[in-house]
């Protein structure tokens, strides 16, 4: 009896310390919060999906060559709740991305605010974002 108690506790101890990644949440602790950057491109994909939109981005490095970059936006919920919706942004678009850069260096971005050719600034992650 005590040998199979010990071993159904093993068991849930080992589900229990395998499952812990899936509670966790990353934040914006992979981000420099410290300073924001601006990113004017173009558009090349917008997923509008779970758990975290992302906008894909073609603009010019300091040399002029063309790079992509991948903004990182809250869940599409919290956008929806902003107004944003999925069929918002279509390839070739023109749009700036401001927000924090990846501390790892990558052409990753955590979008603050977005801006449209129109001279509309849209707000992408806020106080009221519970969610990021």
């Amino acid at each position: 009896m005590t040998k199979k108690l010990f071993a159904i506790l093993g068991m849930a101890a080992g589900v229990l310390a395998l499952s812990a990644p899936v509670l966790a949440h990353h934040g914006g602790a992979a981000y420099d919060t410290a300073k924001s950057v601006t990113v004017k491109g173009t558009v090349v994909e917008f997923q509008f999906m779970n758990p975290h939109c992302q906008l894909f981005v073609e603009a010019p490095d300091e040399n002029g060559k063309p790079v992509k970059w991948d903004g990182e936006f809250t869940n599409p919920g919290a956008l929806h709740r902003r107004g944003w919706t999925k069929e918002m942004f279509k390839p070739g678009d023109p749009i700036t991305m401001t927000g924090n850069r990846a501390k790892n260096g990558s052409l990753v971005l955590r979008v603050l605010k977005v801006g449209l050719a129109d001279g509309r600034t849209l707000t992408a992650l806020g106080g009221d974002d519970e969610n990021y």
